[in-house]
């Protein structure tokens, strides 16, 4: 048989040949699935509904149709876009129709594992969740796997999309960060090694309260058996339920709870039940408590594969961290800046204040549900907060109700001056970017947003 790892290249690997796959959304993710399925032997019909994304299919020679106009819904499966609602709050009307025909709403990790089962491989796949810490997981498990040799494929959430991953041999590994919103769309993909990192409110609308959206992130667990692995986060009351989600091997993992059986930081050194694993405080990219965990994960995750425990620790240590995720950009006068664009919600945003002792903070954006009252052990830390955006206002009432110095900044280009000057003058080592908003009143994206702060960070005079 010829290698899988070849079979990309081969013109008779067709698993999807006399399907007829409906694609909908034909942005980062979805474009790259229909070329490759159109390579796969599926018959595609391609929708955006932003021309842009219709003409960029029409550009690559797809068929483009609106799916959910054919009567009866005449396909095997629809491959929605992770961001495309298919039932709350509102159906897109093409998942709708596929509904209403008993077509299923697939993601585009499911198919990669059916091609990668069509093509005899037996790599194994590793799927990463969790409201927070999943990209950073993700990356840090790749790194160890490449570190110590071996072949490994990353992408899904973090990108590139599953379906733009090369097919591996069987000795190689997929590590997918899976969102909630993928995790919906699964039917018979398997983790080899599934983790979930932790639960706190997010995407509630979409999964129609809390309830819904942990049962959207057990799925991870779905058809693993006594021979798999499950990684789970005990840092929040959600570890011990996910713990019973599961047929597989429970390891348990903490950033400061000794875990028998599991992996967990005493302090800053990483260990298991043989003893130390690595010395955090080598690893300059997983600063805090909230990274210990990340990393307690991923080397459960990496002992669970076979790698050996020698080698963890420079692997821990060489890793370069994430963009958008407490990734320092700068110092000036021995102020650093630290972008945590990523920190979308109030969660997020306590890890990256709870990593360092005094800090003027930048925040504001669009407010998740909540605010950041649940900050409040976290204000001290505070020295001054320069506050930007739709939740300006309404951040400076809760923070200077309990005493954080503040000033609205309005944008970003006014916040980075005005934190230097205030670090200088206050005597904080730390500007810390770590917004608890979404970023769509001012930038396309939170990656937008980092990029700004980093560009405003450089153009800053190197001293007073």
């Amino acid at each position: 048989m010829t290698a899988p790892l070849a079979l990309a290249e081969r013109t008779d690997f067709a698993p999807f040949a006399g399907q007829r796959i409906a694609v909908v959304g034909l942005g980062r993710a979805g474009l790259p699935a229909a070329l490759r399925l159109r390579g796969w032997g599926a018959g595609l019909l391609c929708w955006d509904d932003q021309p842009a994304g219709r003409a960029a299919a029409e550009a690559e020679g797809l068929p483009v149709g609106d799916p959910a106009a054919r009567p009866g819904f005449p396909f095997d499966a629809l491959l929605l876009s992770p961001g495309i609602p298919h039932r709350l709050p509102r159906a897109h009307p093409a998942a709708a129709a596929a509904e209403a025909a008993g077509v299923p709403v697939l993601c585009d990790a499911e198919l990669l594992h059916r091609a990668l089962r069509a093509a005899g491989s037996t790599a194994r796949l590793v799927g990463i969740t969790g409201t927070n810490g999943k990209s950073t997981t993700t990356a840090l498990i790749h790194h160890l796997l490449r570190q110590a040799g071996r072949i490994s494929a990353v992408g899904g959430n973090l990108g590139p999309a599953a379906l733009g991953l090369p097919l591996l041999p069987g000795d190689g590994t997929y590590v997918l960060e899976m969102s909630s919103y993928m995790l919906e769309r699964v039917e018979t993909l398997r983790f080899d090694v599934a983790v979930q990192l932790n639960l706190t409110p997010d995407h509630l609308d979409r999964h129609g309260g809390m309830e819904g959206y942990a049962a959207a992130k057990a799925r991870i667990f779905n058809r693993q058996g006594e021979g798999d692995a499950a990684v789970i986060g005990m840092d929040d009351a959600s570890g011990p339920r996910f713990a019973h989600a599961t047929a597989a091997r429970v390891i348990p993992v903490s950033g400061g709870t000794p875990q028998p059986g599991g992996v967990w930081a005493e302090g800053r050194l990483l260990r298991d039940d043989g003893g130390i694993l690595a010395d955090l405080d080598e690893a300059a990219a997983l600063p805090g408590r909230h990274n210990a965990q990340n990393a307690a994960a991923a080397a459960a995750t990496a002992l669970a594969l076979g790698l050996p425990r020698e080698g963890l620790a420079a692997g821990l240590a060489s890793f370069p961290g994430l963009p958008h995720r407490q990734e320092r950009v700068g110092a000036r006068d021995g102020v650093v800046f630290i972008n945590d664009s990523k920190a979308t919600n109030a969660d997020s945003a306590e890890r990256a204040l709870a990593s360092y002792d005094r800090v003027v903070w930048i925040a504001g954006g669009v407010p998740k549900a909540g605010g950041i009252d649940s900050l409040a052990p976290c204000f001290p830390r505070i020295a001054r907060a320069l506050l930007i955006g739709q939740s300006a206002a309404d951040f400076a009432a809760t923070l200077s109700a309990a005493g954080v110095p503040v000033e609205i900044a309005g944008t970003l280009e006014a916040a980075v001056p005005a934190a230097l000057a205030a670090a200088r003058a206050l005597g904080a080592g730390v500007v810390l970017l770590s917004p608890a908003c979404a970023s769509f009143d001012q930038f396309s994206g939170f990656d937008a947003r980092g990029d700004a702060f980093r560009a405003l960070v450089a153009a800053l005079p190197e001293t007073v």
